[in-house]
This record gives structure tokens, C-alpha cells and sequence, in this order.
């Protein structure tokens, strides 16, 4: 019975099959998050007596985004009553997922269903885009179909419920996928679009230029003079709005409170020093905690995931996916503390199941198909799942006063 479901979801159209394996992953990552909220949320976290699915929506960064749909960015900047300096405010989250759930809220839907729209449309918009990304260029039926499992994988990653709650990485992940589509098709002026418009979901320009530097240096070594000096407008225009992204919401906030590093100085009210140095907070902490040992577990792990990316795994993967997947990471591991948060960062760095994939499905070597690939991919998915269940168990629950956010 299962056999013959899975031949007739197959026969379908792969987008089809994709938004099934969407549709069904949002019900079993909705039913762990009810099952949560009854049994381990407290209710003092969600304000409510007897918590359930809807009342972790607007959770943790959720208040935030509640707070920017219903009375906007504050004015003037909110600083310190004793100190005078720079306190948390909503000026630190991004504007482009609330304002897509304000305007579903000015028709009358209510601000926890709004986010639920906007982010369940999201994410099925993004498993299709990935699918895309992931097989261009593939010449075998092999890659293709590795291609399918790794985009059905990735809705099992297990920050998974963070596309269904009050956050942006739903949005985020789509329109990273858009721009991956319109940028493999040499559609740069639409690139352009999406990765402006990614500027104002998520701070992901910086690793985003180095993507499409290397695909530009690519493109011209294999066609030289053959790039049409049309195309080289639209890609300086890429260019130039990959940088402008990386500035835009700095600039807005600099502009509206009056103060220009506010941006900054609200991120550093959360904790984010970037300007400590790169690195500099992971191998600090990774001292800290074991000492010598602590740091070379740390390089050991950057560097036998780079050489998955760089090696046979990532191989069947188009050269810019490979490069987000090695220089994304990098830039949390550059700018970003160690914070709980990095796992639901990580969810933007889609190539990572197309990796896990290709180790289940040909193994260590990277070589021939595995007559046991059915089996480990099912050992795989049910560690995913237990990995949603764990994740959302102990991060998204949220106890006053904790520090463990998602």
C-alpha cells in the first residue's frame, strides 16, 4: 500500500510532490508544537492558562514583530533612563516580514494568523525554488532525484518550526532561493530585486556579493568577450544592489531616529559585537568551555564540513551553491556570538541537506548508489524528527527570564 502511494505521488508533477512533502511536514511540525505548548510551555511564557499551537506564534521575536505590525518602529530611539545609551528596540528587526503581515492584518486578519500566511506560502514557495536550485544543471537522474530528497529532507531540518511562528526565515529562505533561480538563469536585473528586497528580511548580503562575485568571475573566464555589453550593465546593476542591500536598513534606521550608527547600537543592546573581531566570540567560547581541546574540536568541525561541501559530496551541486554553503556558514561564524539562535540560522544554508543526501544515498566515498540508501534515508528522517521535537522542546518553549532563545 505504501508502495503504490508513493508510485502515484511520484507520477505527479515534482512541484506537486513537493508541496505534499511541504503540507505534510507543516502538520507533523504543528502537531510537535501543540503537543509542546500542552505539555512543557509555561503558561506565564504565552499568557495564557492553557497554552496551545496558536499561542506560540507570536513567541519570543514574534512579540518584537507583533510590537513593529501594531504601533511601527519607535520614535525617538529608545535609550537607557540611567545610562543614556542605546537599549533593545524594535529598530534591530528587519521590516519586510512585518510589512507583509501588516497588510493581511489591514484586511482584518488577526496578527498570529497573518505571520502564519505569510511564512506557510513562504516556505512552499521556497521547498519549489530549492528543487530548482539544487538540480541546475544536473545531467543524471541521480543528481535530479537527490536533488527532490534533499529539498523533502530540508522541511524536516530540525529548527523546522521556526517557518510556521513569527519569525523571518521563511521569508528569508524564499527570497535567497529567488535570487539563487533569477542569478543561475542570468536574470540580474530581477536578481537585483530579490536581493534588495532580502536586504530588507535579513542581514545576508556580505556572504550573498561573494556568491555573485564568483558567479560573474565564472561566467566571464568561460565567455570572455562573449559577456554582451548588455549583460554587463544588468551585472553591475547586481552589483551594486547586492551592496546597497547590505546597507539599506542601517541607512533607513540611521535616517529615521537621526542617528546613524543606531542600527549598530541597537544590535550591540543584543549582544552582537561584531567589531570584537571575526572568529574572535566562537573561539573565545570554544576556550572558555574545554580549552585547547574546545578550539580544535571547533576547527576540526568548520573543516571536515568544508571538505564535505568541496569534496565529491557537494560536487553535483552548481559552484554557487557551493560557495553559499562554505562562505554562509563562515560569515555566522564571523559576525554572530555563540548563541542558541545559530540553529535556526542555519536553516538558510539549504545546501547542507543536499550534502546529508549524498552521504545516505552513496555513502562515505561519495561513488557508486547504495543498495541500503532506502534505510539510511529513513534513519536519517527519523533522526530529523527527532531533532524537530528536541529543538522545539527545549528552544522555542519559552520561561521568563530564560536565555535560550530560539
Amino acid at each position: 500500500m505504501i508502495r503504490a502511494l508513493r508510485d502515484r505521488l511520484l507520477a505527479k508533477p515534482t512541484w506537486v510532490v513537493l508541496l505534499w512533502a511541504w503540507a505534510v511536514s507543516r502538520v507533523v511540525t504543528a502537531l510537535v508544537v501543540q503537543a509542546t505548548a500542552m505539555w512543557v510551555q509555561e503558561p506565564a511564557g504565552v499568557h495564557s492558562s492553557h497554552p496551545g499551537y496558536l499561542d506560540m506564534v507570536p513567541i519570543w521575536d514574534g512579540t518584537w514583530y507583533r510590537e513593529v505590525v501594531v504601533h511601527g518602529y519607535p520614535l525617538p530611539l529608545p535609550v537607557d533612563a540611567f545610562s543614556g545609551q542605546v537599549t533593545f528596540s524594535a529598530w534591530a528587526f528587519y521590516p519586510g516580514f512585518p510589512l507583509l503581515v501588516r497588510l493581511l492584518t489591514a484586511v482584518g486578519i488577526p496578527f498570529t494568523g497573518a505571520a502564519l500566511v505569510v511564512n506557510l506560502a513562504a516556505g512552499a514557495a521556497a521547498v519549489v525554488l530549492m528543487w530548482h536550485v539544487l538540480q541546475d544543471g544536473a545531467t543524471t537522474v541521480l543528481a535530479r532525484r537527490m536533488a527532490l530528497l534533499a529539498t523533502m529532507l530540508w522541511c524536516l531540518y530540525p529548527a523546522t518550526a521556526v517557518l510556521q511562528v513569527a519569525y523571518t526565515e521563511a521569508l528569508a529562505v524564499a527570497l535567497l532561493l529567488a535570487f539563487f533561480v533569477l542569478l543561475l538563469r542570468r536574470r540580474y536585473l530581477w536578481a537585483s530585486v530579490a536581493v534588495l528586497a532580502l536586504g530588507f528580511t535579513r542581514a545576508v548580503a556580505p556572504p550573498v556579493g561573494l556568491v555573485v562575485a564568483l558567479h560573474l568571475f565564472l561566467r566571464w573566464r568561460r565567455e570572455g568577450r562573449a559577456f554582451l555589453p548588455g549583460q554587463r550593465v544588468s551585472a553591475a546593476v547586481l552589483l551594486v544592489s547586492t551592496a546597497v542591500s547590505a546597507v539599506a536598513w542601517p541607512l533607513v534606521v540611521g535616517v529615521a531616529t537621526g542617528r546613524m550608527s543606531a542600527f549598530f547600537e541597537v544590535q550591540a543592546a543584543w549582544g552582537q559585537r561584531p567589531d570584537k573581531g571575526p572568529f574572535v566570540a566562537w573561539l573565545t567560547w570554544a576556550w572558555d568551555h574545554m580549552g585547547v581541546a574546545g578550539v580544535l574540536l571547533l576547527i576540526g568541525i568548520v573543516a571536515s564540513y568544508l571538505s564535505l561541501v568541496l569534496g565529491r559530496h557537494g560536487r553535483w551541486l552548481a559552484p554557487e551553491v557551493r560557495a553559499w554553503a562554505v562562505v554562509y556558514p563562515l560569515y555566522l561564524l564571523a559576525v554572530v556570538r555563540p548563541i542558541t539562535s545559530m540553529w535556526r540560522f542555519l536553516i538558510l544554508d539549504f545546501p547542507l541537506a543536499a550534502i546529508v543526501v549524498s552521504m545516505t544515498v552513496r555513502g562515505a566515498d561519495g561513488g557508486h548508489v547504495l543498495d541500503t540508501w532506502p534505510r539510511r534515508l529513513g534513519l536519517v528522517t527519523l533522526a530529523l524528527l527527532l531533532g524537530v521535537v528536541v529543538w522545539t522542546v527545549t528552544l522555542l518553549t519559552y520561561t521568563p527570564w530564560a536565555d535560550t532563545p530560539p
